[in-house]
């Protein structure tokens, strides 16, 4: 699995790419819980999600790694999990001095 995050953190080095999908990817996780309570409201945060990941990818200059194996679906919120905890872990160290 290691290496599908690596694979997909090179794809990802832009920071509005990086920013894009902080909001995009969580939007399309919610949309699909939502969905069934609201259908309007997870329809518009499906659409939104997968909007802004676009959008990073056209910044980036690169298409979505899904396009090349479904699997980065999956990889996708497990590298963003990754990257929020490194920056909670960071962030922790340096208010713990």
């Amino acid at each position: 699995m290691q290496s599908f995050i690596e694979n997909y953190k090179a794809g990802h080095r832009h920071p509005i790419n990086r920013l894009t999908h902080y909001i995009g990817i969580p939007a399309i996780v919610v949309s699909l819980v939502a969905i069934f309570f609201n259908f309007k409201l997870g329809l518009a945060l499906f659409v939104i999600g997968w909007a802004l990941q676009f959008i990073g990818h056209f910044v980036e200059g690169n298409r979505p790694a899904f396009f090349k194996n479904p699997i980065y679906l999956l990889v996708g919120p497990l590298w963003l999990m990754k990257r929020l905890r490194a920056l909670a872990m960071n962030n922790r160290k340096f208010t713990d001095r």
